[in-house]
């Protein structure tokens, strides 16, 4: 896929902030791994997703999922040669994904193969130490086909730093990411956007800080509202997490979340 930002910082500044009421449980039932997940709706209501991942005769089902308003998610892939792996990947829509890797270059396919709409190709390489370049486009099927979009993108990384740079709408605006690691507790990063018309636009920066207690994360944006959360370990292989937020104008209309994974 082509993603220069780094996970580890879509990780800091996206995951475990939450305003919903969550429980995530993982159990072995032989050779299927089996996940529940139980929200608590808006309304009060309890809806639950269950989930199965197994393997069978070299192909891989990655996820198997029912959702409560009936529908389902279908994930599966297989590795047919050495550097070569194929995936189908279908819910609302169903696509066809090849992923081709071969030293220090990689590319990557998705074929829609429910409605016939559209090709996605995307290629990675490296370029020289802790440099990496690319790009993707997309190509429309149909009756107004053509390359719908493309974009580039890199990064770079040495030691506590990294950073990375990727187009966006046809390269006429960049995003541009930031990750220092200050020590082995303590790491910050950051989201900018920037383009012609706004040279400085939407912008997210949030630390994170390992404590005793737990991980400590915060994050707030140019939306105003204030983030922050806490992810704790309580026991082996249960993990527990409080998450808070609210408009720094308002501090009032505070939402929070709660989460257990297990």
């Amino acid at each position: 896929m082509f993603l220069f930002i780094d996970a580890t910082i879509l990780d800091l500044l996206n995951d475990d902030f939450t305003s919903k009421i969550s429980l995530k449980v993982k159990k072995p039932a032989g050779p299927v791994s089996i996940t529940l997940e139980t929200e608590r709706t808006s309304g009060g209501a309890l809806s639950s997703k269950v989930a199965g991942k197994f393997a069978y005769a070299g192909l891989s089902f990655d996820k198997v999922q029912f959702k409560p308003d009936g529908t389902y998610v279908l994930e599966t892939s297989m590795k047919p040669a050495s550097g070569i792996n194929v995936a189908f990947k279908g819910s609302k829509g169903a696509d066809l994904c090849v992923d081709y890797s071969t030293g220090k270059f990689v590319t990557n396919s998705i074929f829609d193969v429910k409605d016939m709409s559209k090709f996605t190709t995307a290629a990675t390489a490296s370029v020289a130490p802790g440099i990496n370049v690319g790009g993707n486009m997309i190509y429309a099927l149909g009756e107004k086909a053509g390359f719908s979009a493309f974009n580039l993108g890199a990064n770079y990384s040495k030691g506590p730093l990294f950073a990375s740079i990727t187009s966006q709408e046809k390269v006429s605006s960049f995003k541009l990411g930031i990750k220092y690691v200050v020590n082995s507790e303590t790491s910050i990063a950051s989201s900018t956007t920037h383009s012609a018309d706004k040279p400085f636009g939407d912008f997210v920066i949030g630390g994170q800080y390992k404590a005793a207690y737990g991980t400590i994360k915060a994050k707030a944006g140019n939306d105003g509202v204030l983030s922050a959360c806490v992810v704790k370990e309580v026991a082996p292989k249960v993990t527990v997490t409080a998450s808070g937020s609210a408009p720094a104008s308002n501090i009032s209309a505070f939402k929070y979340g709660f989460g257990i994974v297990m």
